[in-house]
């Protein structure tokens, strides 16, 4: 005679009872670490700005963040005002860092009127703006900081992936790369262009800060061409905010 254990019946009863187990368990793990997960971003996303606008611990080569451990007095230190651009509306909101650019973009397209963060920094005199932006590379999203002057010239930037090919793609992040946008305008003649970064480029050392180009990144042209569409797209939404500067 067959033991209860061999029925279909058990098999199913007992699969059910396992989802439901192991369900539990990871909506209890998820729920118990979501308040360090949540910190973490908040942390990521304040080194991010800070580095754009040159508040970080590089050393001659490497980009280096400013530690977690201080990131939330330099951040309180540095970053004057957070802004929440919505059409012609700019309010005040501490909590602007938060906002999820994803997300907008998907409101964006359906015809929603998107909400664009905009950070005010000073250091050393200088105001600094600073705009979280976000594209697509060659294998997945690439995002960023570009931190401007008033007049829309670029003062540093911050690049990074979420799977672009290592040693290629994934250099977007690396000193070399981002440094030669610092001096870059992004207007031309009164006009946004956005800055390209091209390959065969002209100006390797990018010494001419006026021809809205930066050398490529060799063997990654699709994720330099994300990088290019993701600043001409994203910052251009920023123009008008910045004509009120003037």
């Amino acid at each position: 005679m067959a033991s209860k254990t061999d029925s279909n019946v058990y098999t199913v009863l007992f699969a059910i009872g396992m989802v439901l187990v192991v369900g539990a368990l990871l909506a209890f793990t998820a729920s118990t670490l979501r308040p360090t997960i949540d910190a973490n971003k908040r942390i990521e996303k304040q080194q991010n700005i800070l580095y754009a606008m040159g508040v970080n611990d590089n050393d001659e080569s490497s980009a280096i963040f400013v530690s977690k451990d201080k990131v939330a007095e330099e951040f309180s230190k540095y970053i004057k005002k957070q802004l929440v651009i919505a059409g012609d509306d700019v309010k005040e909101d501490n909590n602007a860092y938060l906002i999820d650019i994803k997300k907008q973009q998907t409101l964006a397209k359906a015809g929603n009127v998107r909400k664009l963060p905009l950070f005010v920094g000073e250091k050393d005199g200088k105001t600094f703006y600073i705009a979280p932006i976000r594209g697509k590379g060659l294998w997945d999203a690439i995002w960023g900081y570009v931190a401007m002057d008033k007049n829309m010239v670029v003062q540093g930037v911050y690049f990074d992936h979420a799977g672009e090919t290592a040693g290629l793609g994934s250099n977007i992040k690396q000193r070399f790369f981002m440094d030669d946008f610092t001096g870059e305008e992004l207007m031309s003649n009164g006009s946004f262009k956005g800055i390209r970064v091209a390959k065969g480029n002209n100006d390797p050392k990018n010494e001419d800060k006026t021809d809205n180009e930066v050398d490529a990144i060799a063997g990654a042209t699709i994720t330099g061409d994300g990088v290019s569409a993701m600043i001409k797209t994203e910052i251009k939404q920023y123009v008008p905010y910045f004509k009120t500067l003037k």
